[in-house]
């Protein structure tokens, strides 16, 4: 049984999709589908049926599908120690990078290939959930996810915490506030994030737990065309402070959401219990000393102390 099969068959599941699962994989669709049917003539049965929009794993695809994730994620194992031998000689390694948290991992991105110039680093850029996913399926070694991640799962790295803010046109009715309750917002047209960012599920829940649920008008996973579509009229959004600031006061009004505040509170993250190549651990000490200034107060999260102990266990 082919490992590129298997990889794109359990891509195609993820996504439910066979277009998105060929552009995540970077190849065409017709590659995804005929490799999928090659899988399929292999085991001598369908795997995947369609029912409307949704694709529904046979008996056999459910099998295939699990048994492959271990495949998966033995294989990506195995790779990780063979480039083990050679110390930080030489190797890959590939990082999770979510859209919206992507500038926090370039000093330690600059810093890695400064001082590990032979290491192959590639970034894997995917919403925090689909980050997730991976590491648990032991496909990638490290990934930038959000706190809120399974923590029985995986171990984390936190990096920085900021709440969201409300971001408006300037001249809004929110021009003159100090802050805007959550449920001010009810019935104004949102610019939301993409439904497979975890960001998406913060904040819809948190609308939820506010009394309403959002009007959405347009979704991204990137926070400059978020802002663009605000300042356009399409609608308002919510972003993380650091973001807001990076706006032009003249053409936005930012203010802090509360009631309830909605923190994004983003970690760097890999499987509890995971081996760890020593190019992953050394990109984790690079992001220890990369971390923001303020990363000292870092040592009084929750489960930091078992993410470090975790780390050196690996070794």
């Amino acid at each position: 049984m082919e490992l590129r099969a298997l990889r794109y068959f359990v891509e195609v599941v993820r996504q439910q999709s066979f277009t998105v699962a060929a552009e995540q994989m970077y190849v065409t669709q017709p590659t995804i589908s005929k490799m999928v049917k090659s899988l399929e003539d292999e085991v001598g049965s369908p795997l995947l049926l369609r029912d409307g929009r949704q694709m529904v794993l046979t008996d056999a695809g459910r099998i295939v599908y699990q048994r492959g994730q271990d495949v998966l994620a033995a294989h990506a194992q195995l790779q990780a120690e063979l480039n083990d031998l050679d110390t930080l000689g030489r190797g890959e390694l590939t990082i999770g990078i979510p859209p919206m948290g992507g500038s926090l991992f370039t000093p330690a991105i600059a810093a890695f290939r400064k001082r590990y110039p032979k290491i192959d680093l590639k970034l894997f850029e995917q919403g925090s959930r689909a980050i997730e996913a991976a590491l648990i399926a032991g496909e990638l070694e490290l990934g930038g996810v959000l706190q809120s991640v399974d923590q029985e799962h995986i171990d984390v790295l936190p990096m920085t915490r900021h709440l969201l803010w409300l971001v408006a046109p300037h001249g809004s009715r929110w021009d003159d506030m100090t802050h805007v309750p959550l449920s001010d917002l009810a019935g104004e047209p949102f610019v939301f994030y993409g439904e497979s960012l975890a960001l998406n599920d913060v904040v819809l829940n948190a609308c939820r737990a506010a009394g309403f649920a959002p009007a959405i008008v347009g979704r991204s996973g990137h926070w400059d065309f978020m802002a663009a579509l605000v300042q356009a009229g399409v609608g308002i959004a919510l972003l993380p402070a650091p973001y807001c600031r990076r706006l032009d006061d003249a053409q936005f009004t930012c203010r802090p959401v509360v009631e309830p505040e909605i923190p994004w509170e983003m970690a760097i993250g890999w499987r509890r219990n995971g081996y760890l190549s020593h190019a992953a651990r050394a990109w984790l000490n690079v992001a220890r000393e990369t971390l923001p200034a303020h990363r000292d107060d870092f040592m009084h999260w929750p489960g930091v102390g078992g993410s470090v102990a975790g780390a050196g266990a690996a070794e």
